[in-house]
């Protein structure tokens, strides 16, 4: 029974360093948005120097967890707890990947006027930073059901990309001298529709951990 309960106070702390691992990346999130919105350079370049923590955290969990299945040998949902953590944390990391490029493209970007305000951007990423803490809420509580929900959140933001990115295609004919800009908003487009779909990698891996079977949301 002690055994047990120590291998329980251990997969809490794999979970407790998961979440961390999703504050931590809905953080850089957040300001790599409004470092752009606000062309913040020196916030720009803070949130690609505060990526080397995220990354060591990421492997901090690997390598809590890869001891796990050494030392306990688990079976059946605890070894799926564990697998479900490997994978969720990946998912995670690459979004703070993402926090990262945007913020570059900032960089790349400068202080030269945008070619329009940007309104849609911000509010596609809002809903891509929503899924995260959604995802890791699903995580958290098991909950199957908001897992599913990241699907219709994910649809959102793919009718977002699509009009957005059609909308800055249309300005590159008109507006050549910009065209280096536009390029830049394009890639943080991409990588906040990336960022929706890791969010929904996310939530089938919570529904592998609960039902132990896989589910697809990005169909």
């Amino acid at each position: 029974m002690v055994v047990r309960e120590n291998f329980q106070s251990q997969l809490n702390e794999l979970k407790e360093l998961l979440i961390e691992l999703g504050s931590l990346t809905e953080t850089a999130l957040k300001e790599s948005v409004t470092a752009l919105k606000q062309q913040d350079l020196e916030k720009a370049l803070e949130i690609i120097e505060n990526d080397a923590r995220i990354n060591e955290l990421e492997d901090e969990i690997n390598d809590f967890a890869i001891l796990l299945i050494a030392k306990q040998a688990p079976v059946a949902s605890d070894l799926r707890k564990i697998i479900a953590a490997i994978k969720i944390s990946a998912d995670v990391e690459r979004m703070a990947d993402f926090a990262v490029n945007i913020a570059k493209s900032t960089i790349r970007i400068g202080e030269k006027e945008f070619i329009k305000p940007l309104e849609e951007l911000p509010k596609m990423a809002g809903l891509a930073i929503d899924m995260l803490t959604k995802a890791i809420k699903a995580y958290v509580d098991e909950d199957v059901a908001l897992a599913k929900d990241l699907s219709e959140i994910d649809d959102e933001v793919d009718e977002m990309y699509g009009k957005i990115i059609q909308e800055l295609l249309s300005l590159m004919t008109k507006h050549e001298d910009s065209l280096p800009q536009i390029t830049q908003l394009l890639f943080v487009c991409r990588y906040i529709e990336r960022t929706a779909d890791h969010a929904t990698n996310i939530g089938e891996n919570v529904i592998y951990l609960v039902k132990g079977k896989r589910y697809e949301l990005n169909d």
